[in-house]
């Protein structure tokens, strides 16, 4: 029996560290945008360099669409395309069960983001 070409391409996206976080992060967001300053601030752990390269790995995907506005100073957006939000949904299912079956111990800071 051989594994399902589109599962297998799909856990490559998801597999990668920090793209599940971060297209959940953005699907919570209004209009599923959030400034780069934003997620570096709530993605915890994650450094600037780290954060730049996959977002830009996930707008090679078609997943996320940089918006860049200009001003001072300079503004840098990135919001889930229909292709993303449609990816951030089928993780839902994924979230239910992990609320059934996984003991994840939730610190205090984490329940007030």
């Amino acid at each position: 029996m051989k594994i399902c070409p589109y599962i297998e391409a799909a856990f490559q996206i998801l597999g990668k560290k920090w793209n599940g976080q971060l297209i959940h992060y953005l699907s919570l967001c209004e209009n599923h945008t959030a400034r780069f300053s934003d997620l570096k601030r709530d993605i915890t752990g994650i450094t600037s360099r780290a954060l730049s390269l996959k977002l830009s790995e996930l707008a090679e995907d078609g997943l996320v669409k940089k918006w860049v506005e200009s001003g001072s100073p300079v503004t840098i957006s990135y919001k889930l395309t229909e292709k993303g939000i449609s990816l951030a949904n089928s993780l839902k299912p994924i979230q239910e069960w992990a609320l059934s079956y996984l003991d994840v111990s939730i610190s205090k800071e984490s329940e007030e983001n």
